[in-house]
């Protein structure tokens, strides 16, 4: 069977040239006689993976020399505890409620203090970015939470909240890697790797250091972040193999010419299909244009019925898990980083010819 164009909004699809390297290296690694999954997390030949991942990483992303860069499990949603188990001093947060998962974060951090929405776009089913009104921040806030780029929903920031002295703390799961980020102006960036930057299993933090060593004293050891910035990720075993293959992705990225590449590449790839949906008579974007992700293209035909003849025939004709989640109804077209423009035309093609045979 052909590989088929994945549009599944997480795990997704990877580039293929890290599967054939990963296929490669299978049975051998580097020399070393055996596989990166027998390898001890503790031998010199894992340790230069794991180094080049966070070298690589930080050259790709500018991190600046005063942020460590954890591997982490627990996904993103580990990241919804953790976040205010260390950096709570005043127990108060602010938040901006995007879609679920930042309603997810919200209704964490809730059970360890005070967390003000300071905005939300539910009313209108998590279709747009709210304006934030600065006057209603929080001064004494421990942080301030947002997620960059709203999975289900297809929305991003387009411009970030000015939060001072706040730290600022980003939920990049669905969007890390895919754009250029000023990161110094974050305190926290989080992203499960299963979308942007490998497989599921590995999560990774981005902090500035001085956020780092003043946990609630009820913090699990394994909870805190110092624990981990310690021991350079290696307090327990990590993910060893999803960590490699984040690296042949971020050695692939560089060689395609790093996020100012992909970035073009990404703004191409969405023009091509929110162009056509802009102009088709049968499926519409259920997103306000001004909000529109990058990374995420939700989509609906005009009945329920005509969505699930789409799914299904989109299914035989190799485009994959594109059935919309449940919140949004319709399709969502997931074109993360590994998804090549020709994979986004085809599609459209595809879509031209459905609704010429379906014409309404």
């Amino acid at each position: 069977m052909e590989r088929v164009y994945n549009f599944s909004a997480g795990p997704s699809m990877l580039p293929v040239p890290v599967l054939e390297k990963a296929q490669q290296e299978m049975l051998n690694c580097g020399n070393s006689g055996m596989s990166v999954m027998e390898m001890s997390h503790r031998s010199k030949p894992y340790e230069a993976i794991i180094g080049a991942a966070e070298s690589l990483l930080r050259e790709l992303m500018g991190i600046p020399d005063h942020y460590k860069v954890l591997f982490l499990q627990g996904g993103a949603s580990l990241q919804f505890s953790m976040v205010p188990l260390n950096l709570f001093k005043n127990k108060k947060a602010d938040i901006a409620i995007t879609g679920l998962w930042a309603k997810k974060a919200y209704k964490e951090a809730s059970r360890y203090g005070q967390v003000n929405v300071i905005a939300s776009s539910e009313d209108k089913n998590f279709n747009y970015i709210p304006d934030l009104d600065k006057s209603k921040f929080s001064k004494d806030a421990d942080y301030f939470h947002i997620t960059t780029n709203n999975t289900i929903y297809g929305t991003r920031f387009i411009d970030l909240p000015d939060t001072g002295n706040v730290p600022l703390v980003a939920d990049m799961s669905s969007n890390i890697l895919s754009q250029a980020y000023d990161i110094s102006k974050f305190g926290i960036i989080y992203a499960g790797a299963q979308k942007n930057l490998g497989p599921a299993g590995v999560t990774v933090v981005i902090i500035r250091e001085d956020l780092i060593g003043s946990a609630l004293d009820f913090t699990p050891t394994m909870l805190n972040y110092k624990t981990h910035a310690d021991e350079g990720s290696m307090f327990n075993t990590p993910p060893t193999y999803s960590i490699y293959i984040v690296k042949l992705v971020l050695e692939w990225l560089k060689e395609l010419g790093g996020i100012a590449a992909i970035e073009k590449i990404n703004i191409d790839k969405a023009n091509i299909l929110y162009d056509y949906l802009d102009q088709s008579k049968m499926f519409r974007g259920t997103v306000e244009k001004e909000f529109r992700s990058l990374m995420n293209i939700p989509f609906v035909c005009p009945s329920e019925e005509l969505d699930a003849k789409f799914v299904k025939e989109a299914t035989a004709n190799g485009f994959v898990n594109l059935k919309g989640h449940r919140s949004v109804g319709g399709m969502r077209a997931s074109i993360y980083n590994a998804m090549p423009v020709i994979g986004v035309q085809k599609l459209v093609d595809f879509m031209r010819q459905f609704e010429k045979d379906n014409e309404i």
